[in-house]
């Protein structure tokens, strides 16, 4: 990160406990570096076993980070760096339309078969990333299922993620793979107008 993403993130992360004497332990690393070492492994699709040397050990960088997801930490610090981007876009922080889609990729060869399948249509063995994002592009809500399941079918949980989290949104595109029963239940149950678009 650079010093000036640094102190916006800084202003962000919650306080270790041992730093306001509810007691712990101080950690063995800052918080900087293990970002940044997770930043790397995203950025670069790596395993976190091939993190370079000069970061922290990987075992300790995979575990800050599973930490802070199990926790709820990243997607709250996503949350409010998405909302920060939408402000400085003149748009307000709560979204009104987004676009649903997917997109099926191959599974590595240890992904077990029952969380992957065959994508038919795009003829790719694997998953598939199932996005709900805003007219800027940035991601509202994420399912990931095996290759071989259906938009439309995917598009129920992803959906109701979609209203739980944000009441605002009214309109959502989408392609005509999520055309049938979908539209009209996802305007009964949950008050979304499904607008599809031709692929």
């Amino acid at each position: 990160m650079t010093e000036a993403e640094w102190q916006q993130m800084r202003r962000l992360l919650p306080v270790p406990a041992w730093l306001q004497g509810r007691g712990g332990r101080p950690e063995g690393y800052c918080h900087r570096q293990m970002l940044d070492a997770v930043r790397y492994v995203v950025d670069n699709g790596i395993k976190w076993a091939n993190l370079p040397a000069d970061f922290p050990p990987f075992k300790r960088v995979h575990a800050f980070a599973r930490r802070w997801q199990v926790t709820g930490l990243l997607a709250e610090l996503h949350d409010r760096l998405r909302d920060r981007v939408r402000v400085k876009e003149g748009r307000k922080t709560d979204p009104s339309a987004a676009v649903v889609d997917s997109q099926s990729v191959r599974a590595a060869a240890n992904i077990p078969r029952t969380t992957s399948g065959w994508d038919g249509g795009k003829n790719v063995a694997g998953r598939k990333r199932h996005v709900v994002v805003d007219c800027l592009g940035l991601v509202l809500a994420v399912l990931v299922t095996a290759a071989s399941v259906q938009d439309c079918h995917a598009a129920v949980p992803l959906l109701e993620q979609l209203r739980e989290r944000y009441f605002s949104i009214c309109l959502v595109w989408a392609d005509s793979g999520y055309a049938g029963r979908l539209v009209g239940w996802a305007a009964e149950k949950l008050r979304l107008t499904l607008d599809l678009r031709s692929a």
